[in-house]
């Protein structure tokens, strides 16, 4: 069996209620401690290199509710970068839906909060963010390979 290849039960309905569930646990830990835990990934190529996590606060597009979702990320000058990649699963994740109805967000990071405005990264800005994202975290090609869409790079800009 070749290790690299999809996971067959990757998108399988329970992998998402496994996730939405996991992240709601990472949420409840980050928040109660600040960022003190939860504020590196620790999974899968972030086991030996730690990635950094942030809570990205959004809207829901349905339900107008305030959702949080764990999301590793990278710095690129001012701007937070975060990957719609959910795991290599073959749909886009809530989150990135729910900004893209409505990119007004806020980013916590450790114990600070601060608003942002999220805007999807071109063809040309994913081209050089990539590679930096893989840098910081090697899974994101894997599931860029896994995955039946092109996987989305949010930019996340002060506002």
């Amino acid at each position: 069996m070749d290790p690299n290849a999809k996971p067959k039960q990757l998108n399988a309905p329970f992998v998402a209620t496994m996730m939405k569930y996991a992240g709601r646990a990472h949420v409840w830990v980050y928040r109660r401690t600040g960022g003190r835990i939860g504020s590196s990934w620790r999974v899968g190529a972030g086991f030996k290199k730690p990635v950094p996590t942030l809570l990205l606060e959004h809207t829901g597009r349905k339900s107008g509710r305030r959702l949080v979702s764990p999301l590793v990320y990278i710095h690129d000058g001012d701007d937070i970068i975060v990957v719609a990649s959910q795991g290599g699963r073959d749909t886009d994740p809530q989150w990135y839906r729910n900004l893209v109805a409505n990119p007004e967000a806020f980013v916590e990071i450790g114990s600070k909060r601060r608003p942002v405005r999220a805007v999807t990264a071109t063809a040309e800005q994913k081209a050089r963010l990539w590679p930096k994202l893989v840098e910081a975290y090697a899974d994101f090609d894997t599931y860029q390979a896994w995955a039946d869409r092109e996987i989305p790079v949010v930019i996340l800009q002060r506002r």
